[in-house]
């Protein structure tokens, strides 16, 4: 299973005052939070923080069938900028983020050996859904393949995992 998501930082800063009174609190644990008041760039652990959320509620949503919103539930641990983990119940994903060109990518793992076999989707591809899960038709099996994709602002990305 993967999750990924991308945030723009330039619509984010435009469309979410993450400083408001009680934002944080609604969005981050305790633990989390202080990841954002100790990082160097604390807007971007915010945006970070909550890529790597999303990317792994993806998995989460796929594997139990469960959706909502529920951000609390989800818990970041940060090795450094890049690597970390999300736990939401018994569940630990794994996720590597990238920070360049004004966009946070975040791609979420079941198991980090996964991470060797991520392929990006071209934009162009078919893209179907079932019960509002991403899937392609991987044309060497003429099955149906899970994918997840991502799009906020100028930024739109796609993956899946290669066999």
């Amino acid at each position: 299973m993967i999750g990924n998501d991308i945030v723009d930082l330039a619509l984010a800063k435009k469309e979410s005052n993450w400083k408001r009174n009680r934002f944080l609190d609604k969005i981050f644990t305790t633990k989390e939070q202080v990841l954002i008041v100790d990082a160097e760039n604390p807007e971007i652990m915010v945006w970070n923080l909550w890529s790597r959320k999303e990317a792994a509620y993806k998995i989460y949503n796929r594997e139990t069938g469960i959706r909502g919103y529920f951000p609390l539930q989800l818990e970041c641990s940060s090795e450094n900028t890049t690597f970390g983990t999300v736990t939401i119940k018994d569940k630990t994903f794994f996720t590597q983020s990238r920070i360049e060109n004004g966009c946070i990518y975040t791609i979420a793992v079941i198991e980090k050996e996964n991470f060797k076999k991520i392929v990006r989707i071209d934009p162009a591809v078919e893209i179907f859904k079932k019960n509002g899960i991403p899937f392609i038709i991987d044309f060497d099996s003429n099955m149906e393949k899970p994918v997840s994709i991502s799009h906020h602002g100028r930024f739109w990305e796609g993956v899946t995992l290669r066999d």
